[in-house]
This record gives C-alpha cells, sequence and structure tokens, in this order.
C-alpha cells in the first residue's frame, strides 16, 4: 500500500512540474521564441548580426509597434480596429497636402494631424460604444472611408516635395540614437504606466474581462471603451506621421496592411482575442519577431509571397499556445 501511496506522490508529482513547465513556457515563449529566431538568423547569415541591421530591424518595427500600441489597448476591451492602415494613409495625405499645399507649419500640421486621427478613434468609438454596432462592422467600415478619403483628398497622387525641416521627424537622434527608437520608448513607457498604474488601465482590463460586472462596480463602460478608440486612432495618427517622414513623401496606398501587421503583433504578443489580458510589453516584442522575421527573410533572399505563409504560421502558432494557456 506504502509502494502505490508512493508512486502515486511521484506522478503527482511529475504532473506538477509538467504544469510548471508549461506555465513558463506560455508566459515567457513569446521572448525564447524572439531569442530563437534571432539566433537563427544570426547563425544562418553573417550579414545579420551587425549593429547597422539589428538598428535597422527595430526602426522597421517602430511604426508598426506605435500602431499596435492602440491595437493593444482596444483588444484589451475584446474590441477590435480594422482601420488603423487607412487611417495611418488618410493622416499621410492630410499631412502632406497640409504643409505643401496650404503651407501650414510642419509643427501646426502635425498637431492637427493628430487631432484628425483622435476624431476619427472617437468616431469609431462612438458609434461601437453608444450606437452598439459591432467593432468589427464598424471599423471595417472606417477602413473603407477613411482609405477612400486618402485617394479622394488629392485625387490618388501622392504629395512630394515635403518641407526639410519635416525629415527631423525621421533623421534625427538624441546622443546617437535614432528618434524613432525614442519614440518607440516613450509612448511604450507612458502607455505602460497608463496601463498598470491609471485607473483607467484598470477599467479597460475590467471591461475587457467582464463588461457586465464592470458596469455593475461603477466603471462607465461606454466612456472607456470609446477611449479606447481614441488612443487607436491616436497611435495610426502617429503611425501615419512617422511613415511620412521616413518616405519623404505622401501616399494614399500607404499603410496597406498595417491592420493585419498591428493585430498579428498584439497576438505574438500574447493579449487574448478575448479580452481582458494583454501587456504592452508582449506587443512590443511581437512587433519586433514581425520585423526581425522580415528582415531575415529578406536577407536570405526568400521570396515575399513565402514570408507571409511564415508569418501567418507564427501568428496560428502563437494563437494556438495563448488558447492551451487558457484551457
Amino acid at each position: 500500500m506504502s509502494t502505490l501511496n508512493n508512486t502515486k506522490a511521484v506522478n503527482k508529482g511529475f504532473l506538477a512540474n509538467d504544469r510548471a513547465i508549461a506555465d513558463y513556457l506560455t508566459d515567457y515563449g513569446i521572448y525564447l521564441g524572439f531569442i530563437i529566431i534571432f539566433a537563427i538568423f544570426s547563425v544562418i547569415s553573417s550579414s545579420f548580426f551587425t549593429v547597422s541591421n539589428i538598428s535597422n530591424i527595430i526602426i522597421q518595427s517602430s511604426i508598426i509597434a506605435i500602431i499596435a500600441i492602440g491595437q493593444t489597448i482596444v483588444i484589451i476591451t475584446e474590441g477590435i480596429d480594422l482601420s488603423v492602415g487607412s487611417i495611418a494613409a488618410f493622416i499621410s495625405i492630410a499631412l502632406g497636402m497640409m504643409m505643401v499645399d496650404f503651407g501650414i507649419s510642419v509643427p501646426m500640421a502635425i498637431l492637427l494631424s493628430i487631432v484628425i486621427g483622435v476624431f476619427i478613434g472617437l468616431i469609431n468609438g462612438f458609434i461601437i460604444s453608444y450606437g452598439k454596432v459591432p467593432a468589427f462592422i464598424t471599423t471595417l467600415g472606417m477602413m473603407s472611408i477613411a482609405r477612400g478619403g486618402a485617394l479622394a483628398l488629392n485625387g490618388g497622387r501622392p504629395v512630394s516635395m515635403l518641407p526639410r525641416s519635416f525629415g527631423i521627424v525621421s533623421s534625427a537622434s538624441i546622443f546617437g540614437i535614432p528618434i524613432f527608437i525614442i519614440y518607440v520608448a516613450v509612448f511604450y513607457t507612458l502607455m505602460y504606466l497608463l496601463l498598470t498604474k491609471h485607473k483607467l488601465g484598470r477599467y479597460l482590463y475590467a471591461i475587457g474581462d467582464n463588461s457586465e460586472a464592470a458596469r455593475l462596480s461603477g466603471i462607465k463602460v461606454k466612456a472607456v471603451k470609446t477611449s479606447a478608440y481614441i488612443f487607436s486612432g491616436l497611435f495610426a495618427a502617429m503611425g501615419g506621421i512617422m511613415l511620412t517622414a521616413r518616405l519623404n513623401y505622401a501616399a494614399p496606398t500607404a499603410g496597406n496592411g498595417f491592420e493585419l501587421d498591428a493585430i498579428a503583433a498584439v497576438v505574438i504578443g500574447g493579449t487574448a482575442l478575448s479580452g481582458g489580458k494583454g501587456s504592452l510589453l508582449g506587443t512590443l516584442v511581437g512587433a519586433l519577431i514581425l520585423g526581425t522575421l522580415r528582415n531575415g527573410l529578406s536577407i536570405l533572399n526568400v521570396p515575399g509571397f513565402y514570408q507571409q505563409i511564415i508569418i501567418g504560421i507564427v501568428i496560428i502558432v502563437a494563437v494556438f499556445f495563448d488558447k492551451m494557456k487558457r484551457q
């Protein structure tokens, strides 16, 4: 009898260890995966692990990383925003036209662009929260409206000959650190503090976890959900500004696929599509994983369509492990 009890105790010990390992992998798997991906490309290609290429990966990932901040906040509330790529394109054209066609100063044009992005986010949030239209339908419609607006503003033509002073938005550096990296560091730090230290952050998580319980506890669910889409519009606008500065021209076709990349970064980063759980650090790593994959595969001359297949597989695997963790 004692032997049987000992066997059961040993089996329970092994099960506990297996569970602990599984929990560890699901909690930190994204970081381990990033290290593995980085290590593989470093071994395969001698031109991958260089200071200039690493800096290039971070800069390339920065625009999606910025847009994904807003997407993270929205998904935490069990929503989704499919319009962010089109908003970025609309902002890009509007910004370019304000500076070139209307002679508005660079700082004022940037400020107005941010206001436009916030306003579009407010419209999305109001329709979803107060109009009770599903987020998928609302933002899908706004995706079409914003993209059509970007094409209509300048007759489908790009805007070039941007002011030289606008170049500082992308070309400046602080203590040798490229300005795009500074943007990411500042925005992620501020929004991390908001989500973890401010009551609005607690409200966003509470709504995503159980909106009815949040309402009964006194949280103004509609107003808080609207604020999530305002943030999404804000960071989509920031992404559009950064993209315009990097390209040095504004194009109505800019931002194609950005909504999918932003959602992918959020999902790979471990934010639950069911809401109530997620972190900006995970989103940042998710964006870096996407950037690293694209950069490494490009260095290896892998065709773009195969890159899309590989990234799609990574997204599915990330969602699969997230689903397994919650069961």
